[in-house]
């Protein structure tokens, strides 16, 4: 399976990264470049954050699904691919349609199966295997001795409201581990606060704590459309993924 990040490709990047490009296509071009499209073929294309494409991006993806074809930037050779498509996005792509965000007959194109994943918050069973499976990993990519996780931590772990899902979790587990000076997590390594709120006060915050917490709560706010909250952040999409990342969200 080949992946692409779609929400962090800019609009002069996009063709060349899907469908490649021919040696002196544009400046830089040095040498000829297999895209996704074409590494994929005979595989499947997994199309990661498929929400945050631009109209114009979404009318080039949508001709090669439709007809299997392309051409390298550069090139006039059509090229056809047989490629499955996974999408996934955290957005509410029915309501991107009825706003005008995103194509309507690319969401068909892409909406032949559809799974729906409910978010971390809606299914707190799943938190406590995922939080040992995270520690686990942790400790022994660390070195750590830390081996369970306290119940008052794990109250706390389930009490949270956690707008970053799995990822969120992940994060706090990674954190905690490297804080913790026992052999079991506690609350206090979690920074939490009784009830499940998370951490310290602003004054303790670190520059990079305060603007993890900023871009949580406006993912939240936006219910994970990263487009919205990159604006309202006023930062551009790229700029908001390549922080998501730093972050662990």
């Amino acid at each position: 399976m080949v992946a692409v990040n779609l929400g962090g490709i800019p609009d002069g990047l996009f063709e060349s990264e899907l469908f490649g490009h021919n040696k002196g296509a544009f400046t830089d071009a040095k040498a000829d470049r297999v895209g996704r499209f074409e590494l994929a073929d005979g595989s499947t294309l997994f199309l990661d954050e498929v929400a945050n494409l631009s109209l114009s991006q979404q009318a080039k993806l949508l001709r090669v699904l439709q007809t299997g074809e392309f051409e390298r930037v550069g090139s006039s050779k059509t090229r056809s691919v047989d490629v499955r498509i996974l999408a996934a996005t955290n957005a509410d792509l029915r309501g991107a349609v009825a706003a005008g965000r995103f194509r309507e007959d690319l969401f068909f194109r892409l909406n032949t199966v559809e799974i729906h994943l409910p978010p971390l918050r809606e299914r707190r069973d799943d938190i406590p295997e995922l939080a040992a499976y995270f520690l686990r990993q942790f400790a022994a990519r660390y070195n750590r001795s830390v081996g369970t996780i306290g119940a008052d931590a794990m109250r706390a772990l389930l009490a949270y409201a956690w707008p970053g899902n799995v990822r969120e979790l992940a994060h706090a587990i990674e954190r905690a581990t490297l804080l913790s000076e026992g052999g079991a997590l506690s609350v206090s390594d979690l920074s939490f606060r009784a009830g499940g709120e998370s951490a310290p006060r602003l004054d303790d915050m670190s520059l990079e704590d305060v603007e993890r917490v900023l871009i949580a709560k406006a993912l939240a706010r936006f219910e994970g459309n990263v487009t919205a909250a990159a604006d309202a952040l006023g930062l551009s999409r790229s700029a908001l993924y390549r922080r998501l990342q730093r972050h662990g969200l």
